[in-house]
C-alpha cells in the first residue's frame, strides 16, 4: 500500500513540478494568448481558406478538425519539452541516478499536457461556436468530451515518443514543427483522409488524431457513442503503442548512458 502512495506521489510531483518549470519563464499574458489567440487565429487561417475553396457550408469541417489538432500543441511540444528538458537543464543525471520509479517518472511528464491539451480543444469548439456559428446542438457532449480526453492521450503518446528522440537530438524544434504541421495534413482535419494517396492514408492510420478528429465529427453531426466506439478504440490503441514505444526508448537511453558513463550525451 505504502508503495503504490509513494509511486503515485512521484507521478503527481513529477507531473506539476515539470510543468511549472517549463512554463515558470512565461508571463501570465503570454500563456494565456498561447491558449486563447493561436487556436483563434489557426481555426479562422484555415476555415477561412478551407470555405473560399469548398463553400461556406464547410466551415464545421474545419473548425473541428482543426480544434481537435490544437491539442497537437501541448501534447507535441508540452510534452517533448518536459522530457527533453531535462538534458538542456542539466537534470538528467539526477532523473537517472534516482531509485524512483521509472514508469511513474515517465507517464508523469504527460499529465498535465494532457489537461491543457483538453483546454485547448475545448477553447477551439468554443471559438467555432462564438464566431463561426458552428452547432453543437445534436452532439453528445459527454461522448464529446470523452472523444477529446482520448485524442489528447493518444497525441500526448506520440508526444513521450519524440521527447525521448530529444534526448538524443539538437533538433527538437525542428522535428517538433514537422511532426506538428504533418498532422494537419495527414490527418484528417483540413484535407479528407479518403482523398490521401494510399501511402498518405497508410500513414495517416498510424498517427494519433486521425480517428479522433473523424469521431468528433460524427458525434457533432449527432452520431451516438456506439457508433465512434471502434474509432475512440483505435484512438487510445495508437496512444498505448506510442507510450509503450515511448518508454522503451526512454529505458534504453538509460542503459546506454549508463554504459557509456556519458548521461549529458546520451
Amino acid at each position: 500500500m505504502k508503495s503504490i502512495k509513494d509511486n503515485l506521489s512521484l507521478f503527481w510531483q513529477g507531473a506539476l513540478l515539470s510543468y511549472i518549470a517549463l512554463f515558470a519563464w512565461l508571463k501570465p499574458v503570454t500563456y494565456l494568448a498561447s491558449k486563447i489567440i493561436m487556436p483563434l487565429a489557426q481555426i479562422l487561417f484555415f476555415t477561412f481558406l478551407g470555405t473560399y475553396a469548398s463553400g461556406k457550408e464547410a466551415a464545421p469541417y474545419y473548425v473541428i478538425g482543426n480544434a481537435m489538432q490544437i491539442t497537437a500543441a501541448s501534447g507535441i511540444f508540452g510534452v517533448t519539452m518536459s522530457i527533453g528538458g531535462e538534458r538542456w537543464s542539466g537534470t538528467l543525471p539526477y532523473l537517472f541516478g534516482t531509485p524512483a520509479n521509472r514508469l511513474m517518472l515517465f507517464l508523469g511528464r504527460s499529465f498535465m499536457h494532457i489537461i491543457d491539451g483538453i483546454l485547448g480543444v475545448v477553447i477551439g469548439l468554443s471559438w467555432g461556436a462564438l464566431l463561426l456559428g458552428v452547432d453543437y446542438s445534436h452532439a453528445d457532449l459527454g461522448a464529446l468530451m470523452l472523444t477529446i480526453l482520448v485524442t489528447t492521450f493518444s497525441t500526448a503518446g506520440l508526444g513521450l515518443w519524440m521527447g525521448c528522440i530529444s534526448l538524443i537530438t539538437s533538433n527538437v524544434m525542428f522535428v517538433n514543427n514537422t511532426v506538428y504541421f504533418a498532422l494537419l495534413i495527414f490527418t484528417g482535419a483540413n484535407v479528407p483522409v479518403a482523398s490521401l494517396p494510399l501511402w498518405m492514408r497508410g500513414v495517416a492510420s498510424v498517427l494519433p488524431l486521425t480517428r479522433g478528429i473523424a469521431a468528433a465529427r460524427l458525434l457533432i453531426a449527432g452520431e451516438s457513442l456506439s457508433t465512434v466506439s471502434p474509432l475512440l478504440w483505435g484512438e487510445l490503441g495508437i496512444g498505448v503503442v506510442y507510450v509503450f514505444l515511448g518508454y522503451v526508448l526512454f529505458k534504453t537511453f538509460e542503459t546506454i548512458a549508463r554504459t557509456r558513463g556519458s548521461l549529458e550525451t546520451v
